[in-house]
């Protein structure tokens, strides 16, 4: 079927990208499907809102972003690197509508509260994205396989990093692709911070396409430097900051906890989540998944405020009235010092299973390629003026420093009250020898 095109450019209004452009009929259509227009209703941060009062933008934005700088880098090469004959690793523009589409409809799986439900209903929003997209009872497959019969499962298998264009798989998924550039200037306008601001048009402009995927010419390396450096910055800053952290504990014993009491048969019928119920019993569909958003999520959690059991009831109320748990730092050598701590946190009246938790945050500013990782990365090349391919961190100092390097921290998350210095609080014994472990066993507060 021929391409349709809008009879005249749609656009979206933008605070990162100023104007989205779309020219396709089956852009704006999957636009509008439900199941794009759910992605609204999902923060793209999650609970980091609680901490960085601006972030209250969505899925939905961010995959708007990230299908307007796919279309950029389109227009990009087949302005000024269009195949020739083939075979010569330059674009081909009929590549077009499956990479704007991939780009458009890759974080289309996303749960609510994303992460964390992922986390405690085992859950894959890469496999539910697939899904989606290829599902027959979906509006979103219907309106793909109007462009042909088999369009779903091509813009499935680019999500899935198995298409055989390594340049449209680039684009959305690599070391520097259009997902991370989008959410770092995004997160950072949001946040109100700078950390994640680089060179976004320079970076556009020295790309490359070449047969293996995409490369950067030499010149543009420092543009390239800069955007790694911006990523190392807010995963530091604003992705691992233990508040947030804090509030990602208690939604997690939250829902921890509605499932147990669910498991053992105690959850009050006038409270049941009746969208909740298919996740606890590990049986739902695609239509259970599609019903939840962050909203429905909330709307539980109100009604949990009154709810008997004192444990979901209090978690709800931490959770909707901002109340995160602590934390310290803790390493290998100061570990032995946790179960201490628990007991502690039992003594004082606080169940351990619900108010202590261990977390680490690591992540990989850069890593080299390696065929023989679990998942190998996509390393980022440099374009010398000769053609031939340097990989960047052999060329840059700066970038060969983060390199391989996981950066990030452990911590130990528990009630503030435990910092209480109130002498004559009910628990001041407890609280003290707890303070105490703390400064003994050299754990870092925030």
């Amino acid at each position: 079927m021929p391409i349709q095109y809008l009879p005249r450019e749609k656009v979206f209004r933008d605070p990162v990208h100023n104007y989205i452009h779309v020219r396709h009929q089956v852009i704006l259509d999957l636009i509008n499907t439900p199941e794009f227009q759910r992605l609204r209703r999902i923060k793209q941060l999650g609970v980091a809102a609680e901490v960085f009062q601006g972030a209250e933008h969505t899925r939905f934005t961010h995959s708007l972003g990230v299908y307007e700088i796919t279309r950029q880098i389109c227009d990009n090469f087949a302005a000024n690197y269009p195949t020739q004959t083939a075979g010569d690793g330059l674009w081909d523009d009929a590549e077009r509508l499956v990479a704007l589409c991939a780009a458009l409809l890759h974080d289309i799986g996303h749960g609510a509260y994303s992460h964390t439900f992922e986390h405690i209903f085992n859950t894959d929003h890469e496999a539910i994205t697939r899904q989606i997209v290829t599902d027959p009872s979906t509006n979103v497959c219907r309106i793909l396989r109007q462009v042909a019969p088999g369009f779903p499962e091509k813009v499935a298998s680019v999500i899935a990093h198995t298409y055989p264009n390594p340049q449209v798989v680039q684009m959305i998924s690599s070391q520097i692709d259009a997902d991370r550039m989008d959410y770092l200037l995004r997160d950072a306008y949001n946040t109100g911070t700078k950390y994640g601001e680089f060179d976004l048009t320079r970076i556009l402009r020295v790309m490359r396409p070449y047969a293996g995927g995409i490369g950067f010419d030499a010149n543009g390396m420092h543009a390239v430097e800069d955007y790694i450096v911006s990523r190392f910055q807010m995963y530091q800053q604003i992705y691992f900051h233990p508040v947030s952290r804090g509030m990602e504990m208690i939604l997690t014993h939250l829902l921890q906890r509605a499932k147990v009491l669910y498991e053992a048969g105690k959850f009050d019928a006038s409270f049941a989540p009746r969208l909740l119920i298919p996740f606890f019993k590990r049986d739902f569909t695609l239509q259970d998944y599609l019903r939840l958003d962050d909203g429905v999520l909330n709307t539980y959690f109100s009604y949990w405020l009154d709810y008997p059991d004192p444990v979901l009831a209090d978690l709800a109320d931490r959770f909707l009235s901002r109340r995160p748990l602590k934390s310290v730092t803790f390493t290998e050598a100061t570990a032995g010092l946790l179960p201490k701590l628990r007991d502690l946190v039992q003594q004082a009246g606080f169940d351990p299973t619900y108010y202590t938790a261990e977390n680490d945050s690591f992540d990989l500013p850069y890593d080299q390629y390696d065929p023989s990782a679990a998942n190998p990365k996509t390393q980022i090349e440099i374009i010398q003026a000769d053609g031939t391919l340097e990989e960047l961190s052999t060329l840059s100092r700066l970038v060969a420093a983060l390199s391989g390097q996981a950066v990030g921290d452990k911590r130990f998350y528990f009630p503030k009250v435990m910092l209480d210095t109130d002498a004559e609080a009910a628990n001041a014994k407890v609280y003290r020898t707890f303070q105490q472990y703390l400064l003994n066993g050299a754990l870092i507060r925030p």
